[in-house]
């Protein structure tokens, strides 16, 4: 890549321009070229299980297929937990995690079209996917058998600056391009990869485990005149007040019986034992969906609890079709998300906070 400045030193341009115009020129290209190849502030993951490190790292250049994104927000996400303490197994290290970003686009490499430096983007936890294999080739990308994942396998937003597969980026509707708009990337796309596994028929709706994600489901669904009863951990009555406040119709402990037979059920919470549970609590044709990455062992359970023609399913990452149906259903019907903010430093603290139970909404980290 050539640089302002080496254009700038050449004979045959230099010589029309004055000393002091000269030195402002070379000057700019300075802060350009700093600012391109120079080092940023982001917090790295250098082993599981400890805590992140701030430091200065390299810039990254995008290479033919990618952006260079300014990152204005990255949201905190319990997947990030997940890596950081060490229960999805395979990170890239080290490794910058975070996969719900908002950004400005920089710089556009060669090969990408769509794009142009300015343009606000969000940045999903799914990055790159081949193309070639079966799950490809059938729609099924979220499947890929060589997919690489934003914050996991690729470096991802908690920084200053990231690359990024364009492909796999989505432009930012108006009034979501600020960062109350970064946890729609992961809380709100894998919610709604989960939601539209429900029938469409399915009328009351259990959402189980209170948080970033469940905020936002209980807005889509009840735009669709759903009927959403919130599950807790035992004695949250402060996130119950939440789902209350949020559209719920109904909340209470996990522990507890919903009012009514859940036409559908899903588990948002990493909690295995709460499969039985939610098969309790569904009607006959129920369907559990379990919407994390990670969950801890699922307890045995009688048959008769999934007789009925009940199911439980997984829910495996996202298409790209996901989010552009997302985009499109936010703007239809707008969603508001709850936020605690924390500054790129701030990473560990928003991490603990999480993991503690302690954030109504979702955690976001702001860049500027």
């Amino acid at each position: 890549m050539m640089f302002i400045s080496e254009y700038v030193s050449g004979f045959h341009l230099c010589k029309y321009f004055s000393t002091i115009t000269r030195t402002w020129l070379f000057t700019l290209c300075w802060i350009i070229n700093n600012d391109m190849e120079g080092k940023m502030n982001a917090m790295v993951l250098e082993q599981p299980g400890r805590p992140l490190k701030h430091q200065m790292v390299q810039i990254p250049l995008p290479a033919p297929t990618q952006l260079q994104i300014k990152v204005i927000a990255c949201g905190v996400c319990r997947t990030d937990l997940h890596v950081i303490d060490g229960e999805l197994t395979q990170p890239k290290l080290p490794l910058v995690p975070g996969h719900e970003v908002i950004g400005r686009v920089t710089l556009v490499g060669a090969k990408t079209s769509g794009f142009r430096s300015g343009d606000i983007v969000g940045v999903p936890w799914l990055g790159y996917t081949c193309g070639e294999c079966k799950f490809c080739r059938s729609e099924r990308e979220n499947l890929c058998e060589n997919g690489l994942f934003t914050g996991y396998t690729l470096d991802g937003g908690y920084a200053e600056y990231m690359v990024a597969d364009a492909r796999f980026c989505f432009p930012m509707p108006e009034g979501y391009q600020d960062a109350a708009a970064a946890p729609l990337l992961c809380a709100g796309l894998i919610g709604f990869r989960s939601y539209r596994m429900i029938r469409p028929e399915a009328q009351n709706i259990g959402l189980y485990g209170f948080g970033a994600a469940a905020h936002i489901l209980t807005q889509v669904a009840k735009a669709q005149h759903k009927q959403v009863f919130a599950f807790t951990r035992d004695g949250d009555t402060k996130g119950q007040l939440f789902a209350i406040k949020m559209g719920a119709g109904w909340a209470g402990s996990s522990r507890e019986d919903p009012p009514e037979k859940l036409d559908a059920a899903i588990i948002l919470a990493p909690a295995g034992e709460l499969v039985p549970k939610a098969l309790k609590d569904i009607d006959k044709a129920g369907q559990v969906i379990c919407g994390g990455i990670h969950m801890s062992t699922i307890p045995a359970f009688s048959y008769d609890l999934l007789w009925g023609e009940r199911s439980v399913q997984s829910v495996a990452n996202l298409t790209r079709e996901d989010g552009s149906a997302f985009l499109k259903q936010i703007q239809l019907s707008p969603i508001k998300t709850q936020t605690t903010y924390f500054k790129l430093s701030e990473a560990n603290e928003a991490l603990d906070q999480l993991r503690k139970g302690k954030i109504n909404g979702a955690a976001v980290l702001v860049m500027e």
